[in-house]
Order: structure tokens, then C-alpha cells, then sequence
């Protein structure tokens, strides 16, 4: 799934526009001079990792048995905030709706820490 998102990021795709009628429309001066080539974004303003530490840090302030003044970069869930699984995969859901990605069971069961989840997120590609 990454590796496609990275392809998709970097295409370019001809375009040709259609007037009303179904027809080509005449290219423009920018289409003559750039030919009918649509430059794509490949998604640059990627997340800073400070942004991303200091969202991930306010999403886990935020939850309920959590005490803020505990949260740290650093911070274990289970053995600095006393946390138990369950409230590891809330915090991780939260995330997940933070950033707008979904974390694969698989790599969720290793993110314990806001360290790793802050290096989790920062690292992939379709956080936002």
C-alpha cells in the first residue's frame, strides 16, 4: 500500500479538457506553452516531526485516564501512565483519526510509547 501511495504521488497525467459539448477544447496559451501536461504535487508538505510530537502529544493529554503534566516524548503508556492494552488501542485509534491513516494491527501491537508513535506517524506517507 505505501509503495503505491509513493508511485501515486509522483505521476503526471496528460489532460485534455472537454468543452460542453464532448469536444477537445483549443489548447490555452499555458497548455502551448507547457504542453498538456498537469504537474502534480508529490505531496511536499509532508508533517515535521515537531508538528507531528506535538499532535501526538495532544491527543494522548487529551485522553481521559491520562495526567498531562506525565506526557512526554518519551512517556511509556503502560508502565509511565499506567495504562493498560485497551486504552493502548484507544490512543492509537485517536491517532489513527488525528492523522487521517489507518495503522495495521500489525504495527499498532508495537507502538506502546508516544516516542514510537510519534516515529511511526512522521514516517508514513499519507499522514496528514
Amino acid at each position: 500500500m505505501a509503495l503505491r501511495a509513493a508511485l501515486i504521488r509522483h505521476l503526471r497525467v496528460p489532460v485534455q479538457t472537454l468543452s460542453p459539448a464532448g469536444r477537445v477544447s483549443q489548447p490555452s496559451v499555458a497548455n502551448s506553452l507547457f504542453g498538456s501536461i498537469r504537474f502534480m504535487s508529490s505531496h511536499d508538505d509532508h508533517l515535521s516531526k515537531e508538528d507531528v510530537a506535538d499532535r501526538v502529544l495532544s491527543v494522548v493529554k487529551s485522553f481521559p485516564k491520562v495526567d498531562p503534566s506525565k506526557v512526554t516524548p518519551d512517556v511509556h503508556f503502560q508502565s509511565d501512565l499506567g495504562l493498560d492494552s485497551l486504552d493502548n488501542v484507544e490512543i492509537l485509534m485517536a491517532l489513527e483519526e488525528e492523522f487521517k491513516l489507518e495503522i495495521p494491527d500489525k504495527e499498532a501491537d508495537k507502538i506502546d510509547s508516544c516516542k514510537l508513535a510519534i516515529e511511526y506517524i512522521h514516517n508514513h506517507p499519507m499522514a496528514s
